[in-house]
């Protein structure tokens, strides 16, 4: 679970000293470059611990002194960072038209970044796994080939995701009742790293919370853009997962005003009428503003087909620039019911909502300021900028967690 720690206390007696690892590699992650008496200062562990802990989280290779000095009185302290010298995480997602992998290190940068074209919904469960899985040992062997270990893999799906690494539904994908986590490690061989799984929804606004601009919000919400729209929600500083992990779903939530069953409503892939998926999905809004997209058979690089309309509407074309107003409006309506329930200080849209952000979003947030209760000053709504592989960065910086929660990486 991602939190935000208002203030840094120590842990209570059985887990201490792992507790006590999380709090400095966290006082470091956020204050970096810091002196070991700033440690102790700011956290109110002692010196000698502090001391201990370090000399531990360095021979481990999750910290490193910089040789960096501080402007102070007295004697110049030895500053320390986080290492990214010797592990990462590998995050993997599965988008609307491609599978893309990124490994990342401990301080956040990113190792590489590799894409690979491919349609999941068409080709089913098990030739996505063997897909995943052939990405993955490309990265692996890239990562360990520079003298890196993995710590752990995370896949973003874009559907329900429960606590074993199953996906009971993903409608936009076609599946029911996939074990993807234990899939991919039969896939993989038992790779020796542990594989989670968790929606590309929670991933992106854990990207977010830790990699954004807006870094640090207790209160943070993203929106995926793919073929539905998840939301990721921050609360308080946590994720909020609900009962059974599957909280997030709007993409399902009805936005027509004449309700899901409405018979000129577009049909959404969960079987009913007028979801937010079916209005604002990446295939909705290629179908809307380019008819001739697809005439015979369903596209599968949209990315094309999204420039093409971003050109479009630079261009000033008028049908497309209307769609979008229309389009932004049905998003502005589902913000205005996650404004209400959660009453966030940030709401970001990513994939291709914010690529055609521009359009959409002035028309979404007018659509926000008429419907929520809340005053429509108290939320920014927002592009985000971490670009389209964001789940996929969230899912190597919830591979890495373990660490960050004090446990010494065992390779």
């Amino acid at each position: 679970m991602i939190s935000i720690d208002r203030s840094v206390q120590t842990a209570d007696l059985g887990d201490v000293r792992v507790a006590n690892r999380a709090v400095v590699l966290g006082h470091v992650r956020r204050h970096a470059p810091c002196s070991r008496a700033d440690v102790a200062a700011r956290t109110g562990l002692n010196k000698a611990t502090v001391s201990s802990l370090v000399s531990e989280l360095i021979e481990h290779g999750l910290l490193r002194e910089t040789g960096l000095t501080e402007n102070r009185v007295g004697r110049p302290a030895t500053m320390l960072v986080l290492d990214g010298a010797r592990h990462v995480g590998l995050g993997l997602q599965i988008g609307a038209d491609e599978l893309v992998v990124v490994a990342a290190d401990l301080s956040g940068e990113r190792l590489l970044t590799w894409r690979r074209a491919f349609a999941a919904a068409p080709a089913g469960p098990e030739e996505t796994v063997r897909a995943l899985a052939a990405l993955t040992r490309r990265a692996v062997t890239r990562v360990t080939g520079a003298g890196r270990s993995v710590l752990g893999l995370t896949v973003g799906v874009p559907g329900l995701v429960d606590a074993d690494g199953a996906v009971p539904l993903a409608p936009a994908l076609g599946w029911r009742g996939v074990p993807l986590a234990a899939e991919l490690r039969r896939a993989l061989r038992d790779p020796g790293f542990p594989i989670g799984v968790d929606t590309d929804a929670n991933l992106a606004v854990s990207a977010e919370l830790r990699h954004g601009p807006y870094a640090g919000t207790a209160d943070l919400i993203h929106l995926t853009g793919g073929l539905t729209v998840g939301a990721g929600l921050v609360s308080g500083g946590r994720l909020l997962r609900g009962g059974r992990g599957f909280a997030g779903e709007i993409g399902h939530l009805p936005v027509l005003t004449d309700g899901p069953r409405t018979p000129g409503a577009p049909a959404c892939r969960c079987g009913r009428r007028g979801c937010l998926a079916s209005l604002a999905g990446v295939d909705a809004v290629v179908r809307r503003l380019l008819p001739d997209a697809a005439p015979d058979a369903p596209v599968t690089d949209y990315l094309p087909e999204i420039d093409r309309i971003q050109a479009l509407a630079r261009a000033g074309d008028e049908p497309v620039r209307t769609g979008l107003t229309e389009i932004g409006r049905h998003l502005g309506c589902a913000v205005s019911v996650l404004v209400d329930l959660l009453d966030p200080e940030v709401v970001l849209v990513g994939g291709h909502l914010a690529t055609l952000a521009p359009w959409l979003l002035p028309a979404a947030r007018t659509e926000l300021a008429a419907r929520a209760l809340a005053p429509p000053a108290g939320v920014r709504l927002e592009a985000s900028t971490l670009g389209s592989a964001v789940s996929a960065l969230g899912g190597a910086t919830a591979a890495l967690a373990t660490v960050e929660a004090g446990q010494l990486p065992a390779v």
